[in-house]
């Protein structure tokens, strides 16, 4: 009888020890930030105006207006839009010709810059960047790739002011490429390969050319702290933080958080309010219309995710490092806690059987 009270006793004490032990590690997890997914798209407003039927860009200024532009024309146009309705309530123009621009960025200094990059049957002997500043005239950059024409609707602006274009590749991966000097007027100025692009499999639905369009990008935004860059396909968008280098090409080495954009006829356009949302806008296509949505919270939710290490282009040395998070000492007090607690439970076991032998 003796030995059965014990062995019980062995019993009891190893339940307490992983009772105590499981309780703590829930804790843990608790005290660590998993950084949440970010809110489903909520649906805006439709595009009805006839001048944004093949809407493939939008850009946010620097006063929070939101501005799209339509994939084909004789000369640039940018037209300002009530976030809320789609309504046009102005216009900006340029007397410039584009070939077939395809994106909107808005640069540190508030200019607009226009990326005239399309080149459906890769053809062009140059793609053209269109500038239009706060004030003064319009500018134009020629530019060159180094190994031959590319599909591109994808550009990005970091905080540097440099451009990064993201060619489109139908199921491929992308490339990335900057200019390898300064941009010259007009140009060309040649660019450089500086990296690449691929996405994990998707299994959101939307857009024109089914499960490849999950891997074909459409567009690109940067936020408005240049903390946060994105890519869209025609069926999601992919962000990713940006290093303290605020390079934008090493950032996309990272692992990006998924935001699903489903059921958009041809989704091609993306921009970042000035409170952290997503916007998202589509082409209109045969009777499904284009439209306006948004994604709340998107750029906290990439913050509150745990950043990749990037491959290429680290901070440098002189960057200090970022302060620990303010859950970090508790997480390690927790986490010792679960040890050491632990290995009481098992002293505790271990003395127990002893004392049944006897």
């Amino acid at each position: 009888m003796p030995g059965r009270t014990s062995l019980r006793g062995a019993e009891r004490a190893r339940g307490i020890g992983l009772a105590i032990g499981a309780v703590l590690l829930l804790t843990l997890l608790l005290a660590v930030p998993a950084g949440a997914a970010p809110a489903a798209p909520e649906e805006r407003c439709t595009v009805t105006d006839r001048r944004l039927v093949e809407l493939s860009g939008l850009a946010v200024g620097p006063d929070g207006r939101v501005w799209a532009m339509s994939d084909g024309g004789r000369r640039v146009a940018l037209y300002r839009l009530d976030p809320g309705t789609c309504a046009v309530i102005g216009t900006r123009t340029a007397d410039l010709d584009p070939y077939d621009a395809e994106d909107l960025a808005v640069a540190p200094d508030g200019a607009f810059w226009v990326a005239d990059t399309g080149d459906n049957d890769r053809a062009r002997d140059t793609i053209a960047l269109l500038v239009l500043p706060a004030d003064g005239a319009p500018r134009l950059h020629r530019l060159t790739y180094p190994d031959g024409p590319h599909d591109a609707e994808a550009l990005l602006i970091g905080a540097d002011g440099v451009p990064v274009i993201v060619t489109k590749e139908v199921g491929g991966i992308a490339g990335v490429y900057r200019p390898a000097e300064p941009l010259a007027v007009p140009g060309p100025t040649p660019l450089m390969r500086a990296g690449s692009a691929g996405f994990p499999r998707s299994e959101t639905s939307g857009g024109p050319i089914g499960a490849l369009g999950a891997f074909t990008v459409t567009g690109g935004a940067t936020s408005a702290g240049r903390e946060v860059v994105a890519l869209r396909t025609y069926t999601d968008a992919w962000l990713y933080r940006v290093p303290a280098s605020g390079d934008l090409v090493a950032a996309l080495q990272g692992t990006p958080l998924q935001v699903p954009l489903p059921g958009e006829p041809q989704g091609e356009a993306l921009a970042f309010l000035p409170d952290g949302t997503l916007l998202s806008g589509s082409e209109t296509r045969g009777l499904d219309r284009g439209r306006l949505r948004a994604v709340p919270g998107a750029v906290a939710a990439t913050l509150a995710a745990a950043p990749a290490e990037p491959v290429v282009a680290p901070p440098p040395p002189a960057t200090p490092p970022e302060p620990a998070p303010d859950w970090l000492p508790a997480a390690i007090g927790a986490g010792a806690a679960v040890v050491v607690l632990g290995l009481a439970a098992g002293a505790m076991a271990l003395h127990a059987r002893r004392r049944s032998r006897v």
